[in-house]
């Protein structure tokens, strides 16, 4: 039989974030995809194997969870020189989207792939089990949305097929699920918090405190309401209100003001947030600020957001203390400051670590499917010594 492997993948709007095995490979894919035909062109193909694969990602994907079957996909770096390219759009469910299973499926067959996976492989067919922790926005669990995901991936068989793919061409990986945990964000970013990757608790000062968890997405914000070691499934809060918009916004207004094209969402966070020249675009060879327009708009998005903490913060009066967390929470995370400096003083708190905020839902994804793992295992090995009654 073949083994399982641990996976905890983040399907984040702007990328995914994945972490496998005993954390020994990582992927981080641009959450995009483009359409495309089976045979790509490829200047130079006999040095195609010496490209990164990550840069050209083409596949085919088989599997009754889609709603457009045997289809053929750039994916991520590749899919942002198309000019069909998809991002996810503000108001979609992400459990509903192809698109969501699509960077899922890729994500774990660039994983199997690897040499030295514990898979079982003839020619080129590559059968591959995971075991996977994931989640979806507070608001689809709320909505019981988290159950039809789940059943979606268990029980089937999901093919991806490498097309003109560095290294990998011509394999196909065949994914099954053992097991499929699917956690509320909010919750997950707790456990993060206070679990290490043993299971053991860590930040024992948070565990008894009241807390609110704000995580800023691509296309949502969860408030996470903390409370005696649990969420409090009535008070936490999900809203379709992320960083998107205001991204498409910026990129946008620079196409128009200067002429300038940018090819995502994700080329704008690298001009907000790069250590240096921040807020500046080469246009026409020229270093140029785009201060004006990035301000604006990301002032407005933090007032919003700030909105909402105050607004939940009012209902649940005994809070201690919030943490902003996400990719979304590092791209306002000035502006929220400023903001709260100004206004009401909250206590709140950022992750410095712009890695640690960003990779926060994978790693506490992967500490949920292993502790879920380790018990599994436990209760397993009792069962096996219980005597047997005659």
């Amino acid at each position: 039989m073949t083994k399982s492997r641990i996976a905890a993948v983040d399907v984040g709007n702007d990328s995914i974030k994945a972490l496998f095995g005993e954390l020994e490979y990582e992927l981080n894919i641009p959450n995009i995809i483009a359409r495309d035909t089976e045979d790509r062109p490829v200047i130079g193909i006999e040095e195609l194997d010496n490209k990164n694969p990550l840069d050209g990602i083409h596949i085919k994907v088989h599997s009754p969870a889609l709603k457009e079957n045997n289809a053929i996909y750039r994916i991520g770096h590749l899919a942002t020189k198309s000019n069909n390219a998809t991002e996810l759009d503000p108001g979609s469910s992400k459990s509903e989207e192809d698109q969501t299973l699509v960077m899922l499926f890729a994500t774990l067959a660039l994983d199997a792939v690897q040499e030295s996976r514990p898979f079982s492989k003839t020619k080129n067919v590559i059968d591959a089990n995971y075991t996977l922790g994931t989640g979806l926005p507070l608001r689809e669990v709320k909505e019981g949305k988290d159950a039809g995901y789940r059943s979606k991936l268990i029980g089937s068989v999901h093919q991806i097929e490498f097309l003109v793919t560095p290294k990998y061409q011509g394999l196909k990986v065949n994914i099954k699920f053992d097991e499929v945990k699917v956690y509320p964000e909010g919750f997950a970013a707790y456990i993060n918090l206070v679990m290490d990757n043993g299971g053991k608790i860590i930040n024992k000062d948070l565990l008894d405190k009241r807390i609110l968890i704000q995580d800023i997405g691509g296309l949502s914000t969860d408030i996470a309401v903390i409370k005696n070691r649990n969420v409090d499934d009535d008070k936490a809060q999900g809203f379709n209100l992320g960083v998107s918009e205001s991204l498409e916004a910026i990129r946008e207004e620079i196409r128009t003001k200067h002429g300038v094209e940018l090819d995502s969402r994700r080329d704008v966070v690298e001009i907000i947030t790069k250590k240096n020249d921040r807020n500046h675009i080469m246009v026409k060879g020229s270093r140029t600020s785009v201060h004006d327009i990035t301000d604006r708009i990301l002032l407005d998005l933090a007032k919003k957001q700030y909105r909402l903490l105050r607004n939940v913060w009012q209902r649940n009066s005994q809070t201690e203390i919030c943490y902003f967390v996400g990719g979304g929470a590092n791209v306002l995370k000035e502006y929220l400051k400023t903001l709260n400096n100004n206004l009401d003083g909250y206590n709140i708190d950022f992750f410095e670590d712009e890695k640690e905020s960003i990779w926060m839902m994978a790693n506490a994804y992967y500490k949920l499917i292993m502790d879920f793992v380790r018990k599994s295992e436990k209760q397993k090995a009792a069962t096996d010594k219980a005597p047997v009654k005659s």
